[in-house]
C-alpha cells in the first residue's frame, strides 16, 4: 500500500518521520496544528511537560502522542484498536525506543471504563467524524482525566456546542477541522446515573 509521511515537528524526537498508509481513513494531524497546539501546552504549563501524563484516545498514526513524547513528558498512553494503525504505531516505538510511549489495542471507551483512578494531566480526543464518538466519551472522561486537566479535541463540527462547565481556552480551525484546548470540568453526576453502556 502506497505511504506518504508526517514529521515530528519539535523536541527530543523532531524531524522523525511517521508513516501514513493512503486510503485507511487516518486522518493524521497537520504538522502547523501539532506546532499550535505545543505552543498553547506551553503556556498553560508554564513551558513544564517533565512529569506530564498524556492520553491519546484516538492514537492513529500516533502523530500527537509522539509528539508529546518529543516533548519530554512522563508517560503517553495511546489507544488504538485498528490493526494497521497499530503496527505503525509500534513500528515508530521500536524505531524511537521512546520510554514514555504505551501503546493499548482496544477500544477507546472500554479503556476508559477501566481506569481505576484519574491520572491524565491531557486527555487528546481525534475520533472518527461522524460516528458519534463525543457523547459516549463524556460521561466516561472523568474516570481518566484529573480535576482541572486538558483536553484537546479535534472535530467537524463548531467547538461551541461544548458542554457548559468545559472551558475552551484557545480553538482555531484548519480547512474542516475544528480543534481546540479546553479545561476540563467532569460531568454532571446526573450524566453517569442512566443506563450502563454496552462494549461498542
Amino acid at each position: 500500500m502506497k505511504k506518504h509521511q508526517i514529521r515530528i515537528v519539535g523536541g527530543a524526537y523532531r524531524r522523525t518521520p511517521i508513516s501514513v498508509p493512503d486510503g485507511d481513513h487516518l486522518r493524521p494531524t497537520p504538522d502547523r496544528v501539532r506546532e499550535t497546539l505545543f505552543n498553547w501546552l506551553a503556556h498553560f504549563w508554564d513551558g513544564a511537560f517533565a512529569g506530564r501524563r498524556v492520553l491519546d484516545l484516538f492514537a492513529g498514526t500516533g502523530a500527537l502522542g509522539f509528539e508529546a513524547a518529543s516533548r519530554g513528558v512522563e508517560t503517553v498512553q495511546l489507544v488504538e484498536q485498528a490493526p494497521a494503525a497499530l503496527a505503525g504505531l509500534r513500528a515508530v516505538q521500536a524505531r524511537l525506543k521512546a520510554p514514555a510511549i504505551r501503546i493499548h489495542a482496544g477500544d477507546a471507551c472500554a479503556f476508559l471504563r477501566a481506569q481505576p483512578a484519574p491520572s491524565y494531566d491531557l486527555v487528546m480526543l481525534d475520533p472518527p467524524f461522524g460516528a458519534g464518538w463525543l457523547p459516549r466519551l463524556q460521561p466516561l472522561l472523568d474516570r481518566a482525566a484529573l480535576p482541572g486537566s486538558l483536553l484537546y479535541l479535534e472535530s467537524e463540527a463548531s467547538l461551541d456546542a461544548l458542554p457548559p462547565e468545559w472551558e475552551v481556552l484557545r480553538q482555531g480551525r484548519a480547512g474542516q477541522v475544528h480543534y481546540g484546548l479546553i479545561r476540563f470540568a467532569a460531568m454532571q453526576k446526573s450524566m453517569n446515573n442512566g443506563p450502563s453502556d454496552s462494549a461498542h
